[in-house]
C-alpha cells in the first residue's frame, strides 16, 4: 500500500504582506521543534508574526533562526509555569501590542504502556499540562490587560490527538487528556464566543521525536495502515492550524479537525 502513497506535502510559499494572517500576532507554545515549529513557520508564512515557547532557550534560538529576520521571538520556560505565561504574554504585549492567534501545542507523553500500570503522579502530570495548561494559556492570554485579545476577534487552535477519540494502545492516559483537550474546546468555544473562536486539531502518528515510539524501526507497516499510505508530517498539521486561525473560518469554532490520513476511518488506532 505504502507504494501508493501520496507525496509528503511541499512547504508552502511565503505569503508575508499578502498572507491569509497578514498582520496578526500569534503565540505558539511547545514550538522549538516538531509540529509547533511547523506551525509558527507556516503562520510567519502566512503574513504573522509569532512567539514561540518552550523549556530550551538554545533551540528556541535557533527555531527563530529559521523564519525571516523580524518575524519571530521567544520565551523559554516551561508551559505548567504561571510566571512563564506571563512573562510570554508581557512580552508579546511589548513587542506586538496585540495577540490574535493563540495555539496550545505544548504536551507530553512521558509514560509507554498500560494506565493500570502509570503511576498517578505522571497521571496528575499529564492532565495538568495537556489539560491544565491548555486553559491556563487560554485564560492568561483572555484576561491579561494590555493584549486585548478577548476584544480583538481572534482565534484559539488546540492540539488533540486521535488518541482521544478512540483507546490506543501504550498511549491510553495521554488520549484521555487529549478526549478532555477537545471537551475543553467545546467547552471554550460556547462560553468565549463572538469574540474568539475555539478549535482543535486531532492528528495521528506524526513523523516528528515526540511520536518516534510509535513508529521508530517500522515505519512502512504503520503506515500501510493508513489510506493515504503514509505517515503524518508537521507541515499536514501546520495548513490545519492556518485555516482554523484565519478568516476562512470565520463562521466555525468548536469543532476537532481529525488530520490522520483516513485511519479512523479504516478502523485504526494510533
Amino acid at each position: 500500500m505504502t507504494s501508493n502513497a501520496l507525496p509528503n506535502p511541499a512547504p508552502a510559499p511565503l505569503g508575508g504582506a499578502e498572507g491569509k494572517l497578514a498582520g496578526k500576532a500569534a503565540i505558539v507554545t511547545g514550538a522549538s521543534r516538531g509540529i509547533g515549529l511547523a506551525i509558527a513557520q507556516r503562520l510567519v508564512a502566512e503574513g504573522a508574526r509569532v512567539c514561540i515557547t518552550a523549556r530550551k532557550a538554545e533551540a528556541l534560538q535557533e527555531a527563530v533562526a529559521s523564519m525571516p529576520a523580524g518575524s519571530a521571538i521567544y520565551v523559554a520556560g516551561k508551559a505548567d509555569d504561571a510566571d512563564h505565561r506571563a512573562a510570554v504574554m508581557d512580552r508579546v504585549a511589548a513587542e506586538f501590542g496585540g495577540l490574535d492567534v493563540l495555539v496550545n501545542n505544548a504536551g507530553i507523553n512521558p509514560f509507554y504502556g498500560t494506565a493500570m500500570d502509570l503511576d498517578l503522579g505522571a497521571a496528575r502530570k499529564l492532565f495538568e499540562v495537556n489539560v491544565i495548561g491548555t486553559l491556563a494559556w487560554s485564560q492568561a492570554a483572555y484576561h491579561h490587560e494590555v493584549l486585548g485579545f478577548k476584544n480583538r476577534h481572534g482565534s484559539i487552535v488546540n492540539l488533540a490527538s486521535v488518541a482521544g477519540r478512540v483507546p490506543s494502545t501504550g498511549i491510553g492516559l495521554y488520549g484521555v487528556t487529549k478526549a478532555a483537550v477537545m471537551h475543553l474546546t467545546t467547552t471554550l468555544a460556547a462560553e468565549m464566543g463572538p469574540e474568539i473562536r475555539v478549535n482543535a486539531v486531532a492528528p495521528a502518528v506524526v513523523k516528528t521525536d515526540f511520536a518516534k515510539a510509535l513508529y521508530e524501526g517500522r515505519e512502512a507497516e504503520v503506515a500501510a495502515q493508513y489510506p493515504l499510505g503514509r505517515l503524518g508530517v508537521p507541515e499536514d498539521i501546520a495548513g490545519a492550524v492556518v485555516y482554523f486561525a484565519s478568516a476562512d473560518a470565520a463562521w466555525v469554532t468548536g469543532q476537532t479537525l481529525t488530520l490522520d490520513g483516513g485511519l479512523l476511518s479504516a478502523g485504526g488506532t494510533a
